[in-house]
């Protein structure tokens, strides 16, 4: 809440997702009223992610958004200020992968993550970010990966991306400091997702055999990172990359 007790207005993209539900969730309980904005999706699938979140003090709803496509962002933006006034928070958590060697990779593997992984975050920050700076508040919040800053094999154009996540974030933040919008990057590590659960039994034990505390992460681990950034007492942290991987990779 802020000064005024008036709830903030939530933006999470990636929303209905194991990373995004686990996001909506954390600011649902910090009393924001929040939307989850993901690929258009049937009318029960909307019902069972509202009727899983549940929360006394926020309100959640489902907007259909490509966030590769600029006019579905603006689009999206300009419905949420219309219902509901104002985007107070941007959590930018849509992302998919294309995995794939390079040698290997062809051209649509690479441009189509691009488009959702990186180009994504222009797209939806671009017509908020002006709305944030008039009212003198704003939380921007990127989704980046544990493998932006390691690289992963197999994985060019998403690590690629994910490394651009930050320094799109970095620049952002320098542009918007003053205006007392903070941007900041969460780095996630291996969380037990459906993509991760997806991966064979063997490999993910190998995967948690090199994580300091022994085990894979949870969405709610990530989330509470992110809600940690996007409240309005984190003004004095801008541009800054949290890792949240169980000392799965440690820099200085």
């Amino acid at each position: 809440m802020n000064a005024s007790n008036a709830p903030r207005v939530a933006i999470v993209t990636g929303g209905l997702g194991g990373l995004g539900r686990a996001i909506c969730q954390q600011l649902l309980d910090a009393g924001h009223q929040v939307v989850a904005a993901d690929l258009p999706c049937d009318e029960e699938r909307r019902r069972r992610f509202t009727d899983a979140l549940e929360s006394e003090r926020g309100e959640i709803s489902v907007e259909a958004v490509d966030v590769s496509d600029a006019a579905s962002c603006r689009q999206l933006a300009q419905r949420v200020h219309q219902r509901l006034g104002r985007v107070d928070i941007l959590v930018n958590g849509a992302g998919i992968t294309r995995d794939g060697t390079l040698r290997k990779m062809d051209d649509e593997q690479w441009s189509s993550l691009m488009r959702v992984n990186l180009d994504g975050l222009y797209h939806m920050s671009r017509p908020l970010i002006d709305g944030m700076c008039e009212r003198g508040f704003g939380r921007i919040v990127n989704i980046s990966s544990v493998n932006g800053q390691t690289g992963r094999f197999g994985q060019t154009n998403y690590s690629a991306a994910k490394a651009g996540v930050h320094g799109f974030t970095m620049a952002l933040a320098r542009e918007s400091a003053r205006k007392g919008v903070t941007v900041n990057t969460v780095s996630p590590g291996y969380c037990a997702t459906d993509m991760v659960m997806a991966v064979p039994e063997k490999v993910r034990e190998q995967i948690v055999a090199q994580i300091p505390v022994g085990r894979l992460g949870d969405p709610k681990d990530v989330a509470r990172a992110v809600g940690f950034l996007a409240a309005d007492d984190a003004g004095y942290l801008t541009g800054i990359n949290l890792p949240v991987n169980g000392g799965y990779f440690m820099s200085f």
